[in-house]
């Protein structure tokens, strides 16, 4: 009988083999034969259904901006899709894909109800997340806190240090600030906030100082669920999240002076009373009050 499917690249693994999905391949000729046919399948594009693409990887965005994303639906729709996503099988579902990077493509054109332009390439859980990220360092509009939770991300899935940095392309003293901005934040309130296009690594880094004190943290989560904060743009969503946390009350308003003259029986002004609402001063009149001080 004829062995099925020996060359389609989209078959599972041995069900031994690791979560990493490493698997054997096979040898001699029929080795030599998949792998040149494997690469030559990677390389290629094809059309595939949206609706058979899960989510896999890490979250490297933080919403999505409506109004950038109509653009990008404007553009598909006059010119089509120019650069394909990348997508690898599935790992436990035949005849389905998971997404590694092309996000914001991907949710456009299933909006639009069109086929992906993919290239399909079978990646392990490292290279995923390699790819990943070395495709968002030539992105050149993720904001600083969407690499900092990336990295996070990473971290929490027990990647090292050595290998976070070579996949945001970062050196380890950067690394480290990033990290102590990303893990800062539960991913909840960093999808609330949203990107935060104009806010730089020290406000972020404030912000995450003010997260250390449990009071301020549950004043800027309460902030989160008030009606108005989805209607403000991310930057307003994140100033008003650090105002909520940083609970400044507004000075109050300076007291009216109060100023009254003391007069001698000359009606000459010998001394001017001030009195405010820290309290009351006396000046007395070196020309006019001599003798009055005493």
């Amino acid at each position: 009988m004829a062995r099925k499917g020996i060359l389609n690249p989209n078959l599972r693994a041995d069900k031994s083999e690791s979560p990493a999905r490493q698997r054997m391949m096979p040898t001699g000729a029929v080795g030599a034969l998949q792998s040149s046919l494997s690469k030559l399948q990677e390389n290629a594009v094809q059309e595939i259904d949206p609706n058979l693409i899960d989510n896999a990887g890490v979250e490297d965005r933080l919403g999505i901006d409506s109004e950038a994303m109509q653009q990008l639906k404007d553009s598909l729709q006059t010119y089509g899709q120019q650069v394909p996503i990348l997508l690898r099988p599935h790992a436990t579902e035949r005849g389905r894909y998971e997404i590694v990077y092309g996000r914001r493509r991907l949710a456009a054109l299933r909006e639009l109800g069109l086929p992906v332009k993919a290239m399909i390439r079978q990646l392990d859980d490292h290279a995923l997340v390699m790819a990943q990220g070395q495709e968002n360092n030539s992105r050149q509009d993720l904001t600083f806190i969407e690499k900092a939770s990336f990295a996070a991300q990473l971290q929490n899935l027990g990647y090292d240090r050595k290998s976070i940095a070579a996949a945001i392309s970062t050196d380890l003293p950067m690394l480290s600030r990033m990290l102590k901005v990303g893990t800062a934040f539960d991913i909840s309130i960093l999808r609330d906030i949203g990107r935060g296009p104009s806010i730089g690594r020290d406000r972020w880094l404030q912000l995450a100082t003010l997260f250390t004190d449990e009071a301020a943290k549950a004043r800027a989560i309460a902030r989160t669920k008030a009606d108005d904060f989805t209607q403000l743009a991310s930057d307003d969503r994140f100033n008003a999240v650090f105002a909520a946390a940083e609970n400044k009350q507004p000075k109050p308003p300076t007291p009216s002076e109060e100023k009254t003259d003391v007069i001698d029986a000359n009606g000459n002004a010998i001394a001017t009373v001030r009195k405010t609402g820290s309290g009351v001063t006396v000046s007395v009149s070196t020309k006019q009050g001599k003798g009055f001080d005493q």
